[in-house]
């Protein structure tokens, strides 16, 4: 599956998240990350991400699809991250 995960937490919990989904997806610009994964490495990151954020006051938005090809992406202005040579 593609997904895009956003994150909105505190700051004291920033680094934390952000070395997690590094892990599992491709950073494309502040607390913002893409890519395929499978089914059970996303129920790993979110059982992890939960560890990490405070539910009452952060919270983390997946957006998924069965494949890339099914979502357009437009970018303006500069693209942070480069993902050409991923694919």
């Amino acid at each position: 599956m593609y997904v895009i995960l956003v994150y909105d937490v505190g700051e004291k919990r920033v680094a934390k998240m952000l070395k997690l989904c590094r892990q599992y997806l491709n950073w494309i610009q502040n607390s913002v990350f893409e890519g395929e994964i499978t089914e059970v490495k996303l129920k790993e990151l979110i059982v992890l991400s939960k560890k990490i954020l405070n539910e009452r006051t952060d919270s983390v938005i997946i957006f998924s699809s069965r494949d890339q090809k099914w979502l357009d992406k437009q970018i303006i202005g500069v693209e942070k991250s480069d993902l050409s040579n991923i694919f």
